[in-house]
């Protein structure tokens, strides 16, 4: 069995049968399926969205079987423990300038399976983290490297299913660059996407306090479920 298929069986019916095969030892550390990493890079405000993590890890637990680390994990983008997480988060207001370590860990992240959600929370296509992390991507990958996934991407369907990125209250509300980002894009490695990114702020929409999920009609971090869960299987 690929990992893929094993974590395909972990968010479908079969995860009652196949966790209750795998071993247990006394005091072993828990293994974890997933483990959100937040990056921590030298030259912008990382450190956002404090809430985010905890009511994403919280939606998994609740829609999925997967075994899920409660514990948000920060690591430093120049440390290379970064490079075994399964799923990476990148975010902020101000610049991104990778120094040469955080370059090469990212590059070599992305290159060789790995998956980082970069959210803009500028909500700008025009502001400072916008321009200055595509161009990082733009020496890293090449020019042309960021593309528009189209609204049948398989990652609106992975889980759930959206016709196309769901809408931010702060586009709605005409915060930001005044427009509704019907689109997001992406950086495709070996036909799946390595490095999502969004300029709908995602990151400050799912960061509330969790008593106030009760409160949505529907609820929005459903969505990162799909995020996670493609980076995972695809």
């Amino acid at each position: 069995m690929t990992r893929a298929e094993c974590l395909r069986l972990l968010t479908g019916g079969a995860a009652g049968a196949l966790l209750g095969a795998l071993p247990r030892v006394a005091g072993a550390q828990p293994v974890y399926d997933f483990w959100f990493t937040r990056l921590r890079y030298d030259s912008g405000d990382w450190d956002v969205d404090r809430r985010m993590p905890a009511n994403v890890l919280t939606s998994l637990v609740d829609y999925t079987n997967l075994r899920v680390d409660p514990e948000e994990r920060v690591v430093s983008l120049a440390d290379p423990a970064m490079l075994t997480a399964p799923f990476c988060y990148l975010s902020g207001h101000t610049l991104v300038e990778f120094n040469q370590a955080e370059a090469a860990n990212f590059e070599r992240y992305v290159r060789n399976g790995g998956f980082v959600f970069v959210d803009d929370c500028n909500h700008d296509i025009d502001g400072l983290f916008a321009r200055s992390f595509e161009r990082q991507m733009a020496r890293m990958f090449g020019e042309d490297s960021l593309v528009t996934l189209p609204n049948d991407h398989p990652i609106y369907s992975s889980f759930f299913t959206f016709d196309g990125p769901p809408a931010t209250s702060f586009e709605l509300n005409g915060w930001g660059d005044d427009l509704v980002h019907d689109y997001l894009k992406g950086i495709v490695i070996n036909g799946r996407v390595a490095v999502l990114y969004s300029n709908k702020d995602y990151g400050c929409e799912w960061d509330y306090d969790w008593r106030n999920k009760r409160f949505l009609a529907e609820d929005n971090t459903r969505f990162a479920v799909n995020i996670i869960i493609y980076a995972l299987t695809a």
